[in-house]
């Protein structure tokens, strides 16, 4: 699994990579939502529909 790995790489006591993985959390949350997501989006989802009908109904 790659979070043994990641903990035995961290430098530090264990209450520093509990706040070192924390931080990595926060940053990969970023990273998706700032630039993967958004990128996925364009190529898969089609382009909203920007028109909305004004005529009445009766």
């Amino acid at each position: 699994m790659i979070f043994p790995l990641v903990w035995r790489v961290l430098p530090g006591p264990t209450a520093l990579k509990v706040i070192e993985l924390l931080v990595l959390l926060v940053l990969l949350v970023f990273v998706l939502f700032t630039w993967v997501f958004p990128y996925i989006a364009a190529d898969i989802l089609p382009p909203p529909d920007g028109t909305v009908d004004s005529t009445p109904r009766p």
